[in-house]
């Protein structure tokens, strides 16, 4: 019994210590190169968009569900803030706002395929991912949205014909999204309003409860599919400001530009899972995945292991988190 809970205690806390035992290896290896306060903020800002699509996903998985879109909608809405704040000339809280909006918008069809037709989360939103990239790239004219090119054809037909953008280039508030420390508040507030969510209001305890059994939520009282439309619209609000920031630090909306984060925030969801054995999807524990997958990409980059390396190194986390996850449960 008492290695047992020994055991059990290690896998709660394996990607804590893991986190620890990382840096204390890259700092031993690089020494100050790594650990400074430049390199920490640079692991911070790296963590950043990784951490918020992973808040998403957080948000959609704590009631039993699940999003496999959110890389391909959060791209998409990286073409809607560029094109407003761009080709129309748009205040940044403008496009802000109307971004947020369009993601909620588009994740009605979500909705709708999952909670009216019934059809399984993860087929649903794999279908949709077709959708938003056939979408957004015709949004965008086929290409990238940036400073210099021109308006797509129905964008110029609005403007009366003229495909010139009417703003030349990104503004400096419009930059700053994507830097240090700018980038990395966003990150803290959107951590912070997802564990308040979760955490402390009775909305968060509906969601979970309908993770933990969603017909006996549903019997004590729970209205489970407006529980589960809150949750949608949580997630669209975090995808559409993780998309912002991929193009404000790309100062581009590029084709494909955010489809790359979705593996790294399940990654990051799936540790989280695991911190502390809450056994349940929280804002603190996705915190704590994506700073370790940031920590080691940044360290093991500093040792010289090439780019292409590092998918299999998050492969291996996404690995052993899944591991951690489902090894003490149900071994009967």
């Amino acid at each position: 019994m008492k290695t047992k809970s020994k055991v059990k205690f290690l896998v709660d806390w394996a990607a804590v210590l893991a986190l620890v035992i990382s840096i204390v290896i890259f700092a031993m290896i690089k020494g100050t190169a790594f650990f400074s306060v430049a390199n920490f903020t640079t692991i911070l800002r790296s963590m950043s968009t990784v951490t918020i699509f992973a808040l998403a996903a957080t948000v959609s998985m704590a009631p039993d569900g699940f999003d496999m879109a959110a890389g391909t909608l959060g791209t998409f809405c990286a073409y809607v803030f560029a094109s407003m704040f761009l080709w129309f000339g748009m205040p940044l809280w403008l496009s802000i706002v109307i971004t947020v909006v369009f993601a909620m918008v588009m994740y009605l069809l979500n909705m709708f395929l999952i909670l009216v037709c019934k059809v399984p989360d993860m087929l649903a939103t794999c279908a949709l991912q077709f959708v938003h990239q056939g979408l957004g790239l015709f949004y965008s004219g086929g290409g990238a949205i940036s400073a210099g090119l021109s308006a797509a054809d129905w964008a110029a037909k609005l403007k009366g014909g003229d495909s010139t953008p009417a703003r030349s280039g990104w503004t400096a508030a419009s930059q700053n999204i994507g830097k240090a420390p700018y980038i990395i508040i966003i990150m803290l507030a959107c951590v912070v309003i997802c564990y308040i969510l979760l955490e402390r209001t009775k909305y968060g305890r509906y969601l979970y409860a309908m993770g933990g059994n969603k017909t006996a939520a549903k019997l004590s009282g729970i209205n489970v599919k407006r529980m589960r439309f809150l949750a949608g619209m949580f997630a669209a609000g975090f995808i559409a400001v993780a998309g912002i920031i991929v193009c404000s630090r790309n100062s581009a909306a590029q084709v494909n530009g955010s489809d790359s984060y979705l593996m790294s925030s399940l990654a990051a969801v799936f540790v989280g899972r695991t911190v502390g054995g809450r056994e349940k999807y929280n804002a603190v524990g996705t915190a704590v995945g994506a700073l370790l997958i940031a920590t080691l990409e940044n360290g093991l980059t500093m040792c010289g292991v090439v780019y292409y390396v590092l998918p299999a190194i998050k492969g291996f986390v996404l690995c052993a988190a899944l591991v951690a996850a489902y090894i003490m449960t149900k071994e009967d």
